[in-house]
């Protein structure tokens, strides 16, 4: 039932330009990850390209090259705070701002794909410059966004957004890929897991080794809304779904706004330990807390 809705919906969401993507012709993309299109009603009433916000016209707010060339874990934690924003094919945008991520900062991370500084055809945009897109699919049907910072095959992982712009239209594309009946998504949850941002802002493997410091189809920018005289409160706790790497596994390298309701995995004590200035230690089951869905993804 969810394979035919995908298909009866009347979209327009992604299109990729030959000269940006370097993956038309890879032979492992299935049929389902091409960019689906928008409903008449998700455009909104006043016609195609109504969703598109003034507040964030300035071009000045998108971040450029210099922003991702930091290392991994300074990029993490950079990146909290910041907008990601998809332009679809008819104009209209979504952003969301991003309010969790993780760090994975090369060889020497024995639970990063790029452990041992091993390059596959998979992982190649973990290797190249920074600010490059690094798409890759978990369990067969979901993928995740990583973004490549300063160091050999570092990378930081996107695992959770606050929608800010486009609601509808995520809400449609979240709603393509459940099954029917479902309940309608909260808008807390239209983005708090790597594979539910990644389905709310329609990006499919197309974006994997594409420029996010130059691309037409997404970038970065400052959230205007900021204070910058009030910084973030920023936790930092242990990766999700990489309890099998031993002594990584306790790295405290996921990064998230304290208290922020779109955080996909809240972790009690990382909190209190961050409000102290104590690093993590070791922590039990009862001292992390997850939302229900899909956001304790594996990282495969």
């Amino acid at each position: 039932m969810a394979g035919t809705k995908r298909k009866m919906l009347a979209l327009a969401v992604a299109g990729a330009p030959e000269n940006v993507n370097k993956l038309n012709s890879r032979s492992d993309l299935k049929p389902e990850e091409t960019p689906i299109k928008l409903t008449k009603a998700s455009q909104g009433e006043k016609g195609v390209g109504s969703d598109r916000s003034h507040y964030f016209m300035n071009d000045q707010q998108r971040l450029g090259e210099q922003f991702f060339h930091q290392p991994c874990i300074s990029l993490a934690k950079a990146l909290l705070g910041k907008v990601l924003t998809r332009r679809c094919a008819d104009g209209t945008e979504l952003r969301g701002k991003i309010v969790e991520t993780e760090a994975y900062p090369g060889a020497e991370d024995k639970a990063s794909h790029s452990a041992g500084g091993k390059r596959t055809e998979r992982n190649t945009a973990m290797f190249m410059k920074a600010g490059t897109i690094y798409v890759y699919p978990i369990y067969g049907i979901y993928l995740c966004m990583n973004v490549s910072s300063e160091g050999e095959g570092a990378a930081v992982l996107l695992r959770a957004l606050e929608p800010l712009q486009g609601l509808p239209v995520m809400r449609e594309l979240r709603a393509a890929r459940r099954k029917e009946g479902a309940c309608r998504v909260k808008d807390k949850d239209l983005c708090n897991g790597p594979s539910k941002l990644c389905q709310a802002l329609d990006v499919s493997r197309y974006f994997d080794r594409r420029d996010l410091a130059s691309d037409p189809d997404m970038w970065l920018e400052n959230d205007p809304n900021a204070n910058s005289e009030e910084p973030y409160n920023i936790v930092s706790a242990t990766r999700i779904g990489i309890e099998s790497h031993g002594e990584w596994a306790k790295k405290p390298w996921r990064f998230y706004l304290c208290g922020h309701p779109c955080v996909s995995v809240v972790n009690k004590v990382a909190e209190r330990q961050s409000l102290s200035g104590n690093e993590i230690n070791n922590l039990s089951t009862s001292d992390v807390q997850s939302d229900r869905g899909n956001h304790k993804v594996k990282r495969t």
